[in-house]
């Protein structure tokens, strides 16, 4: 078996973190590729190592002095050295990083070293290779990731290397130019190192026991979702969850290749498993609860609607011409509602109406502001009769008007749609219902 484990900022912040990531690694032989984040804070207050070389870049690149910043930024790894008993220097390191401030050689090139530093000191304490991901993780000329050559030169040089750390977050242009993801970077390499070397599974390692199935700032204490497909993950993700960056899915979900969900803090929990497709009966009906705030909706209304051609298309190309996208459209036999983001909608509100008049020449037309969405998601409802049922007896329970109900046709999520201010009211009457109580 071959693993590939990634550590967030937040599991690699102190050197007893540090030993908490290392006994994990060392306890399953399997676990032969390590993908460390930077440091992340070491109490709520503290300050992560990537916005410390923001700032200290910042500093050099407006021509002020920098080198104290640097020696803050030397004294937190020197603490993480000096606590896992390390015969290790970062002074040659330091140096070159020093120099390349000095040379503003990019803002790209001052964030990655968190990662690079870090990933050097969990070599030296594993034992493990170090590969710097700028001679593995390639970006064409233009900056964009290029897929096909990382795979072939990852393939090649891992297939040489049993055991190695790979830093994440970074890779290099052709001209060596070092080059970042987005922020949550790490969880992209780790992701492009699984598919490389073929991994069973790709352990991504945080500060959390999983994905939760609600919000736990409206929920008190939720519980942990077991397993999830790629498809439930992409509605819930959409809709606001916080979960991986789409980009640090593909590069597994194409090979097939299952990612889990662990806690550094609590190892033994199994986390979640999040999977293309599985057999597995759910614990719930619902796999998960996530929504967002602040939509507007337009409702036009025109008699035999649906029997006018084309009807939608000039609706739907009034919004295109404004560069307003779409969220959601459910429709009646005379009306349509479509909902958009209420700050892209507003700058441009009467335009779109205007549009829309000239578009259709619609009988009435109807705004609405400070809505809500909730998506309820899970594989689970398919197989079970009433789901819709059961919403709106909670919501009405809950004294929650709903605006709007939307189903897949996957029956794979069920879209809510709320005011602002029945928000959370909603989000715990849902969780309820199917989770607490199950109804």
């Amino acid at each position: 078996m071959k693993k590939v484990v990634k550590f967030g900022g937040s599991s690699l912040a102190s050197a007893a973190q540090f030993e908490k990531a290392g006994a994990i690694i060392k306890k399953d032989d399997s676990r032969r590729y390590v993908v460390p984040s930077a440091p992340g804070k070491r109490t709520p207050n503290d300050t992560k190592v990537t916005d410390m070389l923001y700032s200290c870049y910042g500093q050099a690149i407006i021509e002020e002095e920098f080198e104290e910043q640097l020696k803050e930024i030397k004294a937190r790894y020197k603490g993480i050295v000096k606590g896992l008993k390390l015969d290790l220097s970062l002074d040659a390191e330091f140096k070159i990083i020093e120099e390349n401030f000095s040379k503003k050689v990019g803002r790209d090139y001052a964030a990655s070293r968190g990662e690079y530093l870090n990933g050097i000191i969990m070599a030296a304490y594993l034992g493990y290779e170090f590969i710097d991901a700028a001679e593995i993780i390639v970006f064409d000329e233009a900056g964009e990731f290029d897929a096909f050559s990382t795979d072939k030169l990852l393939s090649e040089r891992l297939a040489e290397t049993e055991r190695a750390v790979i830093p994440g977050f970074y890779g290099a242009m052709p001209n060596g130019k070092i080059k970042t993801f987005s922020r949550g970077g790490s969880d992209i390499t780790g992701s492009i190192v699984a598919k490389a070397v073929h991994a069973d599974m790709y352990e991504n390692w945080t500060d959390v026991s999983g994905f939760l199935i609600a919000d736990p700032r409206i929920i008190r204490n939720p519980k942990a979702i077991d397993v999830i497909t790629y498809r439930e993950l992409r509605e819930l993700s959409y809709m606001g969850a916080t979960v991986l960056h789409e980009d640090a899915i593909f590069p597994v979900r194409k090979e097939g290749i299952p990612i889990n969900i662990r806690n550094t803090n609590i190892p033994e929990d199994k986390g979640t498993l999040i999977v293309e497709g599985t057999c597995r009966k759910p614990r719930f009906t619902i796999t998960g609860i996530a929504g967002k705030k602040d939509f507007a909706s337009i409702t036009i209304e025109k008699a035999m609607m649906n029997s006018e051609v084309g009807f939608c298309k000039k609706v739907l190309e009034v919004f295109e011409d404004n560069d307003i996208s779409i969220e959601h459209m459910p429709s009646g036999i005379d009306t349509m509602t479509i909902f958009v983001h209420q700050d892209e909608f507003e700058e441009k509100e009467q335009k779109v109406i205007a549009g829309i008049h000239r578009a259709v020449e619609p009988d009435f037309l109807e705004l609405e502001s400070d809505l809500a969405l909730i998506a309820v998601v899970g594989r689970g409802m398919r197989a079970t009769r009433g789901t819709s049922g059961r919403i709106f007896s909670a919501l009405a329970h809950a004294n929650v008007n709903v605006k709007m109900i939307d189903q897949g046709s996957s029956e794979l999520n069920i879209i809510i749609g709320v005011r602002n201010h029945d928000f959370e009211a909603a989000v715990r009457a849902l969780y309820d219902i199917f989770v607490t109580t199950q109804i």
